[in-house]
């Protein structure tokens, strides 16, 4: 009768746990061997970083059109001013001036 129900019921279960067991075992891990914690840390912040850096480039890069309908050219509108590279290193961007026409 219903044995064929139970059994998809426990494979969903068991795959949704899969990342609790995967946690429990870099703990027991990092239990077992304390000099796995530093690669565990650096790994983590190097992973948060680069999604941080992505999203960054995704909300505020001029050259990421979200809205074509409303702002296709989005680029058009930004003060000579404006900086959006992360880092600048020679550019100063405060002493920009215009030279480019208006659209």
């Amino acid at each position: 009768g219903g044995g064929g129900g139970g059994g998809f019921a426990r494979r969903r279960r068991a795959k949704g746990t899969r990342e609790a067991k995967m946690f429990r075992l870099m703990l027991k891990q990092a239990k077992r061997h304390p000099g796995l914690i530093p690669l565990f840390f650096f790994i983590g912040l190097g992973s948060g970083s680069a999604s941080l850096y992505l999203l960054r480039l995704a909300i505020f890069n001029p050259d990421v059109i979200w809205d074509r309908k409303n702002n296709p050219e989005p680029w058009n509108h930004l003060s000579p001013t404006h900086q959006y590279k992360f880092v600048a290193v020679e550019t100063e961007y405060s002493k920009l001036e215009k030279n480019r026409p208006d659209f």
